[in-house]
């Protein structure tokens, strides 16, 4: 799977501004765990918070379900946050050789600055430049839990792409008895597969289609910069204002 260009990220985030209403978002990132049965003389280094054995499939998926980046084979003891560190693209994040483009401006909000673009994830992930997270905790403002709400609207495409993936290839309902290698070979297959299947489609699925398959959550840290966190302050002022609301937003929170 090969890496997106600049000029494939601007149309990525062209899409997410289109279809789900997030300027800037160039993609949304979450980690599966592959139910695997457990290797042998492995200890607990693939037994995940759910009491299973698992490997990690890391995705990064485009506002119309598609994988553009995969990362498999972590070890399923680990957090999506560390799953990310470890990982290939969050190596190349940090290193700042993913392509992105450059800071712009928020549609008609040029007074709030240039802007970073961004995937967007849960609460597992770190609050970073190119990574946007929900605000934590309950009592949250009602700008505070539009924002969430905004965030997790667009998040949603990878949960839904999980959902198509396991719809499509069952195998990711049931234990798999290979050793990890072969899993791992069988995932990253049905990803390019899950890609060839949804080019050929004339629309993205509806909500009816694209369920989200039920997972826990294991939180990551916050430990973010003040910069970091003023950036998200602006995306938050930005979808409560007259430029970045959408008019349904305020009856659904």
């Amino acid at each position: 799977m090969q890496m997106p260009k600049e000029e494939e990220w601007r149309a990525i985030a062209e899409e997410f501004e289109k279809e789900w209403d997030f300027p800037n978002c160039i993609g949304a990132i979450d980690g599966k765990h592959v139910t695997i049965r457990a290797p042998p003389c492995s200890g607990s280094m693939y037994h995940n918070y759910k009491g299973t054995f698992s490997i990690v499939l890391l995705a990064v998926v485009d506002a119309n379900y598609c994988f553009r980046m995969v990362d498999v084979g972590a070890y399923g003891k680990g957090s999506d946050g560390g799953t990310l560190r470890a990982s290939a693209f969050g190596k190349a994040l940090q290193a700042g050789t993913l392509h992105i483009p450059a800071d712009r401006s928020l549609p008609g909000a040029p007074e709030l600055g240039e802007m970073p673009h961004v995937f967007v994830g849960d609460e597992a992930f770190p609050l970073q430049k190119h990574i946007m997270r929900p605000y934590p905790g309950n009592n949250l403002t009602r700008q505070k839990r539009l924002f969430n709400y905004r965030l997790s609207r667009a998040r949603l495409v990878v949960e839904c792409a999980f959902g198509i993936l396991a719809s499509r290839f069952h195998m990711y309902y049931r234990v798999m008895g290979q050793n990890p290698e072969h899993v791992e070979a069988c995932v990253k297959a049905t990803c390019i597969l899950h890609n060839l299947l949804r080019s050929t489609e004339a629309k993205p699925p509806s909500s009816d289609e694209a369920v989200p398959l039920e997972r826990g959550r294991r939180l990551g840290t916050n430990n973010s910069t003040k910069e970091v966190m003023q950036e998200r302050e602006r995306f938050m002022t930005y979808f409560n204002s007259a430029a970045g609301e959408v008019s349904w937003q305020n009856n659904v929170v």
